[in-house]
């Protein structure tokens, strides 16, 4: 079932330095681009989602979503992503993803929600078996105000921003697959080959 209350943004808005500069959710994986993948994935899971982009925003929009601009120019991180979402959605909660992730758990929505509601927290950060894993989060839109402040202030880091509030955690030790993420030519191969094998499976 959709989680009608939930908004998900894809976060491409970042230079992709170690790609050589090429814009990474764009970039193509067993035929299909890495956000293009990732959104057929998000719409199983919510009713609304946005893509945030800076650049070759003409070719995102082919996609049938909304695109926005970072909150923020000259690439201030995916905290000003992040708030560009939070402004725009009209909906209580925002579901954050990665443009480099391919592999977005089926529940990934559900479970982040339900321990939004079992432990009413407005903040819920998802975890691999390790640490968290910050731009997989699920944030209220209460919290807009004090990211914008936090952001104004100069601020960028977002476990800094994190920690102004009371968050629980998410742990998909079950999905580690979902933090695989493409930040090199060699992974992207290594991703490609990975898909080929599983006949593109989810997780």
């Amino acid at each position: 079932m959709k989680a009608d209350n939930i908004t998900a943004v894809i976060l491409a808005g970042g230079r992709a330095t170690r790609m050589g500069g090429q814009d990474k959710g764009l970039l193509e994986v067993a035929g299909k681009s890495i956000v293009a993948r990732i959104a057929s994935q998000l719409s199983e899971q919510v009713s609304k989602i946005l893509i945030n982009a800076n650049r070759n925003q003409d070719e995102y929009e082919k996609l049938g979503y909304p695109v926005i601009n970072d909150s923020l120019s000259n690439y201030q991180g995916p905290l000003a992503g992040m708030a560009a979402a939070l402004a725009k959605i009209d909906t209580e909660w925002l579901l954050t993803v990665p443009c480099d992730g391919p592999f977005v758990a089926k529940d990934y929505a559900v479970r982040m929600m339900q321990v939004a509601e079992e432990q009413s927290v407005k903040l819920v950060v998802a975890s691999d078996a390790d640490r968290i894993q910050p731009v997989y989060a699920l944030i209220h839109i209460q919290l807009l105000p004090s990211m914008q402040a936090f952001l104004k202030s100069g601020e960028r880091k977002i476990d800094r921003w994190y920690a102004q509030h009371p968050y629980s955690i998410v742990e998909f030790r079950d999905r580690e697959q979902m933090f695989t993420n493409i930040n090199t030519p060699e992974q992207l191969a290594a991703t490609e080959d990975a898909l080929k094998k599983h006949n593109s499976n989810r997780v």
